[in-house]
């Protein structure tokens, strides 16, 4: 295969070279970095449009270190192609207006040796947007590394509880390479009738503010790092985070690695809605930027 196409560029952000590095630019310098925070390893951060979600995804990509980082892995949701397990991009390269970023073959060619993997077919690949989106930004905060770096694109499909932990099992050995950084793709909520999902609990307030109340729910729960209570959570009020399986799989890495959730602070340092829902006729999304720091690293 050839390099991948930057397909949503010109669409969902901006394909023209000047104006997205000045975006992010922006983006980036509105944001002060939380010093407690620091050293990051890991950042969950949205996926949509960039007119959406940009400024809030500026808030996880200010935490990265490019001095301190080799090789980042990306995991996306599946949006249109059925996966119960996960998949790697066939790519040797993905294409961003600001520059190319390589993808590591040698961690795909270990990961395809656990049979636990497949390779997205190019048609499939190009239309996910859920890892494509992360790539403008991660070729702009790693302009100032010092050695080179590759990605590792990840589809994580619609997985099971035991499937998730079997993921976090096998990702968790990466995490111990202080120089490997995970990026966890996933918007929040999804409200209105047309993600067929109008939970609304007027005790707090209107929509908008119930929306916010449920999805910081399961923030705190995702702080907590425990993988059990975030599967009940999502089993009592069935949230549409689109990327709750790739949280899911970094909450089991959290948990299987040595120490266990001890050695790491995860916390949210941006939530956001497309607009505030008033009424059954509205619809929104909801992003939010998490940050995981490691408690061993100075």
């Amino acid at each position: 295969m050839s390099a991948r196409a930057a397909s949503h560029a010109g669409s969902w952000y901006s394909a023209n070279k000047t104006e997205l590095d000045r975006q992010l630019s922006k983006w980036l310098q509105d944001v002060t970095p939380s010093s407690h925070l620091l050293p990051s390893r890991a950042v969950i951060a949205p996926h949509a449009g960039y007119s959406y979600s940009g400024p809030t995804a500026a808030h996880a990509y200010r935490h990265l270190d490019p001095t301190r980082i080799n090789r980042i892995f990306i995991l996306g949701p599946s949006h249109h192609y059925h996966l119960t397990g996960c998949a790697i991009s066939g790519h040797p390269s993905c294409e961003t207006p600001l520059g190319d970023l390589s993808v590591d073959r040698s961690a795909n060619q270990e990961l395809m040796s656990t049979g636990m993997f497949e390779v997205m077919s190019e048609r499939v690949d190009s239309e996910e947007h859920s890892i494509e989106m992360h790539l403008p930004y991660i070729y702009k905060v790693m302009e100032g590394a010092p050695h080179p770096y590759t990605i590792v694109p990840v589809m994580v499909g619609n997985l099971s509880p035991e499937k998730e932990r079997q993921y976090g099992v096998l990702f968790s050995k990466y995490m111990e390479d202080a120089g490997t950084f995970f990026v966890v793709s996933s918007d929040f909520c999804h409200w209105g009738n047309r993600f067929s999902f109008t939970h609304y609990d007027p005790a707090h307030g209107e929509i908008f503010q119930s929306i916010e109340n449920l999805d910081k729910a399961g923030m705190e729960i995702i702080e907590s790092q425990s993988p059990e209570a975030f599967l009940s959570y999502q089993q009592q009020y069935h949230n549409t985070i689109c990327g709750r399986h790739p949280i899911a799989v970094l909450l089991n890495i959290l948990k299987e690695g040595p120490q266990q959730n001890s050695r790491f602070n995860l916390r949210f340092v941006k939530y956001a809605q497309s607009s505030p829902c008033r009424t059954q006729q509205d619809s929104s999304v909801s992003y939010a930027s998490a940050i995981l720091s490691d408690k061993t690293l100075t």
